[in-house]
Parts: C-alpha cells; structure tokens; sequence
C-alpha cells in the first residue's frame, strides 16, 4: 500500500492467496514504475515468486522471473539503468555439512543472485554464496532437527560505484564486494573474516539493507538479532569506508524510542534532502529522521502488521480506471456520495454532480479531497447522480460513472 505524509490510504491492492513484500519506486526504461515481489513464503524464511511492474497509471508493465529453473526470492529487486534487474533466489542441495558440525550428507539452502535482462528473461549473470563462501563464515548452526540449513541468507544486492555488487549474508554478518564478471569476492565487511577493521560501534549482526552512498558511505539496518540476540536494540547504522586503510568507522545511528529489537526485515533510505527513513521490518513502525537523528515522523501498522522494508518516494499516478462512487438518499430529500480513486495523487476537489439522467448531470455541491474516500451531501430531486475529480488548478481529471440514487 501506498500512504500520504498523514498515514491516510492512497493506494492499496488487496492479494488473496499470496504475500507481497518490498514494494517501491523505481526507473525502468527511462520512466517510473511501482516495482514489488509476490509469491509464497516458506520456512526458514525465503519466498518462491516473481517481482511486479507497473505504470503510473497502475497497468502491469511486465513480470520479472528468475532464470535456471529458479523461482524470485523476495528479498531484493534492483533494477538498473540498462534495463536489468538484480534478483535473489534460493535452491535446496546436498552438501557436506561436517565443517559445521552437520551430516556428511546434509540439506543446504543455497543462496543465490542473478542478473536477468527484464525484457527478454535472459540470465545475464549468476552466483550463489556456497560456491564463494565457506559454511563456517555462518554464525548460525546447524538444525538439530535436520532441517534446511540456511548458512548465508541473502536479503541485499546493491551497485556500487565501480559497477560491482555489494551483497548481504544476513547469516554470516558480513557484507561482500563481488566482481560483477567473475563473481569473485573482492572483500569483506564485518564478520569472521572481515578485511576491514571495525572501529567502536560499527559492527552489526543479522543485518538487512546494505547500500552504498557517495564517499564511500553505507547504511544498513542492523537488526542486532536473529537466531540469537547480539543486542537489545536494532539501529540504522551509517558507516564510511576507508579503502585504503581497510578501516570502517563510525558515522551515525538511528535507534527507535522508546529502544526495541527487531529480530527479522528492516531498511535504511537516505532521502534527498539528506534525511533518513527507516522500516523497522518485524516490529510494525516505520520514521523518519533528520540527518543528526532527531525523530520527525513515526507511524504504526495495526496490531499484527509488518513490512519487510519501507520507503518514502515521490509518486505522482493517475489510475487508469475511473472514480467509483456510492450514494444514498436520507428521508429528508438530501443525497450523501461517497467517492474514491484507488491511487489517485493529484486529486484535490470532488464535485457531486445530479440530475434526472446520465446526459443532465450539473454540480450540487463540492468538498475538498481529505482522506481515501471523500463524502458530500446536498439537497436534490435528481435520480441520478455522479462524482467529479478536479486537481489543485481546478482541471477535470475523471468522473465516476453515473448511479442512480
């Protein structure tokens, strides 16, 4: 769903026997475009599904599918300015677990990225953690129970300024520079084998959301726990890289109030105006925070509600379909209309439009829009009545279809 700055519903779009996560605003062919995954999740927690696109008018541009008989995992969709996207996806094998004090013959979930080319489907690149990554970088043991054993648990992949991927091992703690060609690890951030020393408070665990930013800044939202609690509290943690001391210092956090952990999801988004939004993943808040962490926006999901990430973007849609309206008429000869838009942005007035038929329609009365649905009552003997979209300049933007009272 989409929300204003005052939490009042924008757009929503209600799925019956799927999950969505990691819905956002992105540019795909020069345009932007509503872009989120969809599908199944199942245990230990990664998802089998594909990522939606959509124009501003809320038609579907196209779906984006895994490559290699895989399925899209939720975890990441990043979509680049050559028209691919940057996708995680999971697959179950056999390996030898005994580094890790596992079977000889054990169930491993691997994790893996792909680069597919969004208008042909085509794999333009593949790696996956268990090829690269030892079994015993992983903080997390083996199930006693002799479940999947999910070692590495990728949930980001981001582009860094050279063109390679930064991606992140919720399960080994470390975020890892790949070579885009070779697949290579080119080093590594926090973590058993980290190749960077970590100042005072600039290690993290469990962590989700790894971007980079220019001069050599990166956020991540350090969940503090998982499978075991490292912290008692979750943070957006902003660090600067020193790559040619191999040193990570302290920059900046972001901390909840009152203090919570998160034990699962959360984000971290630098804003243009150089604040910072923050989702807070399993614990239902998302805020915003200035630059030097003052809290300036917080809002709350209901009880039971999560979000594995959250943003803040500018969105400008005008839905492709029309208003919808209702209306009933009270004893005392006055009509009440109800009008909504699911997605509109730019609507600021709606007109109650009545007459004694679809082609005698003229306006009874105005309201601005305030909230999703907008209600207006007025006195008349029409039969049949309609509602008006007008934007901030007093331009017709649509007109609900006409009902009879």
């Amino acid at each position: 769903m989409i929300v204003d700055n005052l939490g009042d519903l924008v757009w929503f779009r209600p799925l019956k026997s799927t999950k969505a996560t990691n819905l956002q605003v992105q540019q795909y062919q020069g345009k932007p475009v509503l872009a989120w995954w969809e599908g199944k999740i199942v245990s230990p927690g990664y998802g089998k599904g594909e990522c939606v696109l959509m124009d501003t008018s809320y038609r579907e541009i196209t779906r984006i599918r895994a490559g290699n008989g895989l399925m899209v995992d939720l975890h990441e969709l990043f979509i680049t300015p050559e028209g691919t996207a940057l996708i995680t996806a999971y697959r179950v094998i056999e390996a030898d677990l005994t580094s890790v004090d596992g079977p000889r013959r054990g169930m491993l979930l691997d994790a893996l990225l792909q680069e597919v080319d969004i208008a042909t489907g085509t794999v333009l690149f593949e790696w996956d953690a268990h090829s690269h990554v030892a079994l015993n970088e992983s903080y997390l043991p083996v199930p006693s129970d002799g479940g999947l054993y999910d070692f590495f648990h990728i949930n980001s992949i981001d582009v860094d300024t050279d063109g390679n991927l930064l991606v992140s091992g919720r399960h080994t703690w470390t975020v890892y520079k790949i070579e885009r060609r070779t697949g290579a690890i080119m080093w590594r951030l926090n973590g058993k084998l980290s190749d960077f020393a970590m100042a005072p408070q600039t290690q993290f665990a469990y962590q989700h959301h790894v971007r980079h930013h220019p001069g050599n800044l990166l956020t991540i939202f350090d969940d503090g726990g998982g499978a075991t609690t490292v912290d008692n509290r979750s943070r957006g943690l902003k660090l600067e890289l020193d790559l040619t001391a191999m040193q990570a210092t302290f920059v900046h956090e972001y901390r909840p109030d009152p203090e919570f952990l998160t034990t699962s999801q959360g984000s971290v988004q630098v804003l243009a105006n150089g604040n910072v939004f923050l989702g807070w993943g399993a614990e239902p808040y998302w805020s915003e925070y200035a630059a030097d962490g003052r809290l300036l926006f917080d809002a709350q999901l209901p009880k039971g509600g999560d979000s594995y990430r959250a943003f803040r973007f500018p969105w400008q849609a005008q839905p492709a379909d029309r208003p919808a309206v209702a209306v009933e008429r009270s004893a005392r000869g006055q009509v009440t209309a109800y009008a909504s838009w699911n997605g509109a942005t730019e609507v600021a007035t709606w007109e109650l439009l009545a007459g004694s038929g679809t082609g005698t329609l003229g306006r009874i009365g105005s309201a601005p829009r305030l909230s999703f649905e907008t209600a207006i009552t007025a006195a008349t003997t029409g039969s049949h009545v309609a509602m008006a979209a007008r934007d901030a300049a007093g331009q017709l933007l649509a007109t609900s279809p006409t009902v009879r009272v």
